[in-house]
Protein backbone atom coordinates (compact mmCIF):
# COMPACT_ATOMS: atom_id res chain seq x y z
CA UNK A 1 0.00 0.00 0.00
CA UNK A 2 1.24 3.47 -0.88
CA UNK A 3 0.43 6.41 1.38
CA UNK A 4 0.56 10.14 0.75
CA UNK A 5 0.14 13.00 3.21
CA UNK A 6 -0.47 16.54 1.95
CA UNK A 7 -0.84 19.72 4.00
CA UNK A 8 -2.51 22.78 2.51
CA UNK A 9 -3.05 26.16 4.14
CA UNK A 10 -5.96 28.27 2.98
CA UNK A 11 -7.64 31.46 4.13
CA UNK A 12 -11.43 31.48 4.16
CA UNK A 13 -14.37 32.94 6.03
CA UNK A 14 -17.55 31.36 7.32
CA UNK A 15 -20.36 31.79 9.78
CA UNK A 16 -21.99 28.89 11.51
CA UNK A 17 -25.67 28.11 11.82
CA UNK A 18 -25.96 27.11 15.49
CA UNK A 19 -28.83 26.47 17.87
CA UNK A 20 -27.04 28.29 20.70
CA UNK A 21 -25.46 31.73 21.15
CA UNK A 22 -21.90 31.90 19.87
CA UNK A 23 -19.65 34.52 18.26
CA UNK A 24 -19.15 31.95 15.48
CA UNK A 25 -22.65 32.82 14.21
CA UNK A 26 -21.06 36.02 12.85
CA UNK A 27 -18.98 36.06 9.69
CA UNK A 28 -15.31 35.53 10.58
CA UNK A 29 -12.20 34.08 9.00
CA UNK A 30 -9.47 31.56 9.66
CA UNK A 31 -6.16 30.48 8.23
CA UNK A 32 -7.12 26.84 7.94
CA UNK A 33 -4.63 23.98 7.71
CA UNK A 34 -5.95 20.91 5.91
CA UNK A 35 -4.04 17.64 6.15
CA UNK A 36 -5.10 15.05 3.61
CA UNK A 37 -4.23 11.36 3.75
CA UNK A 38 -4.42 9.29 0.56
CA UNK A 39 -3.69 5.65 -0.16
CA UNK A 40 -3.59 3.31 -3.13
CA UNK A 41 -2.40 -0.15 -4.00
CA UNK A 42 -1.03 1.10 -7.31
CA UNK A 43 0.85 4.13 -8.61
CA UNK A 44 -0.05 5.99 -11.80
CA UNK A 45 2.05 5.79 -14.98
CA UNK A 46 4.31 8.54 -13.58
CA UNK A 47 5.13 6.51 -10.48
CA UNK A 48 2.98 8.62 -8.16
CA UNK A 49 -0.13 8.04 -6.12
CA UNK A 50 -1.18 11.47 -7.37
CA UNK A 51 0.61 14.74 -8.04
CA UNK A 52 0.74 16.97 -4.94
CA UNK A 53 -0.02 20.02 -7.09
CA UNK A 54 -3.28 18.50 -8.35
CA UNK A 55 -4.55 18.19 -4.78
CA UNK A 56 -3.57 21.79 -4.01
CA UNK A 57 -5.23 23.07 -7.16
CA UNK A 58 -8.55 21.36 -6.44
CA UNK A 59 -8.68 22.58 -2.83
CA UNK A 60 -7.43 26.11 -3.48
CA UNK A 61 -9.68 26.69 -6.50
CA UNK A 62 -12.73 25.63 -4.52
CA UNK A 63 -12.25 27.22 -1.08
CA UNK A 64 -9.16 29.45 -0.75
CA UNK A 65 -10.03 33.11 -0.09
CA UNK A 66 -13.75 32.36 -0.27
CA UNK A 67 -16.77 32.73 1.97
CA UNK A 68 -17.49 29.05 2.64
CA UNK A 69 -21.18 29.74 3.19
CA UNK A 70 -21.35 30.78 -0.46
CA UNK A 71 -19.41 27.71 -1.64
CA UNK A 72 -21.11 24.89 0.25
CA UNK A 73 -24.75 23.92 0.70
CA UNK A 74 -24.01 22.66 4.22
CA UNK A 75 -23.06 24.31 7.51
CA UNK A 76 -19.28 24.86 6.99
CA UNK A 77 -18.01 23.46 10.26
CA UNK A 78 -14.51 22.00 10.35
CA UNK A 79 -16.09 18.54 10.61
CA UNK A 80 -18.22 19.02 7.50
CA UNK A 81 -15.29 20.48 5.55
CA UNK A 82 -13.16 17.44 6.43
CA UNK A 83 -15.92 15.15 5.14
CA UNK A 84 -16.23 17.17 1.92
CA UNK A 85 -12.48 16.82 1.29
CA UNK A 86 -12.55 13.04 1.75
CA UNK A 87 -15.56 12.71 -0.55
CA UNK A 88 -14.12 14.94 -3.29
CA UNK A 89 -10.41 14.10 -3.45
CA UNK A 90 -9.69 10.77 -5.10
CA UNK A 91 -8.01 8.15 -2.92
CA UNK A 92 -8.41 10.35 0.17
CA UNK A 93 -9.43 8.31 3.21
CA UNK A 94 -8.84 10.89 5.97
CA UNK A 95 -8.69 14.66 6.38
CA UNK A 96 -7.79 16.80 9.39
CA UNK A 97 -9.06 20.38 9.36
CA UNK A 98 -7.32 22.74 11.75
CA UNK A 99 -9.47 25.81 12.23
CA UNK A 100 -7.31 27.43 14.90
CA UNK A 101 -4.29 26.30 16.88
CA UNK A 102 -5.34 23.38 19.01
CA UNK A 103 -8.77 22.96 17.33
CA UNK A 104 -8.75 20.16 14.77
CA UNK A 105 -11.61 18.10 13.33
CA UNK A 106 -11.08 14.88 11.41
CA UNK A 107 -13.12 12.70 9.08
CA UNK A 108 -12.03 9.22 8.06
CA UNK A 109 -13.62 6.42 6.07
Amino acid sequence: MYYLKKQIEISASHKLELDYDSPCKQLHGHNWILTLYLKSLKLNKNGMLTDFSVISEIIKNKIDHKNLNEVFDFNPTAENIAKWVVENIGKCYKCDVQETEGNIASYEI
